[in-house]
């Protein structure tokens, strides 16, 4: 599993012309999973995102997570994470999960932010989706689970 993590002061996803999701600050999640993903993928992800200390205290050290400092999670499904560019000059994206193993992966991914006390909002699994948000820092994170 792979998680591209923004640190956001506001975000929102359209689809067909209607926000499916929004947040004020908190993190913008790009989600990508591969076919060897599990539960436990999910579960080691979920709780590394609540803890990682990437908010400010009050001598500008990143020290708080994200529970401490208030936030939400504006989650997206993103296939291409897994894009090969290897060879040639157009994506293999073979790495990534079929959408019947994602998709419900990813289901369990915004469930176990949840379940550590995150309000979570979602794009739409599968759709073409308008991403709108404005980094904050910037922060941008790199997450994998192997």
């Amino acid at each position: 599993m792979k998680v591209v993590l923004q640190r956001s002061k506001s975000a929102s996803v359209t689809v067909d012309g209607k926000v499916t999701g929004a947040i004020d600050k908190g993190y913008v999640l790009l989600v990508g999973i591969t076919h060897e993903d599990t539960t436990e993928d999910v579960a080691y992800l979920a709780k590394k995102i609540t803890n990682l200390r990437l908010w400010e205290d009050a001598e500008g050290k990143m020290n708080h997570s994200i529970l401490a400092h208030g936030g939400a999670i504006l989650s997206v499904s993103q296939f291409t994470l897994y894009g090969e560019t290897k060879k040639g000059n157009r994506p293999s994206f073979t790495g990534a999960a079929r959408p019947e193993v994602a998709q419900p992966l990813w289901v369990a991914f915004n469930d176990a932010l949840r379940e550590q006390g995150l309000r979570v909002e979602t794009g739409v699994f599968g759709a073409m989706m308008d991403v709108a948000f404005t980094n904050d820092g910037p922060v941008t994170i790199l997450l994998e689970s192997k």
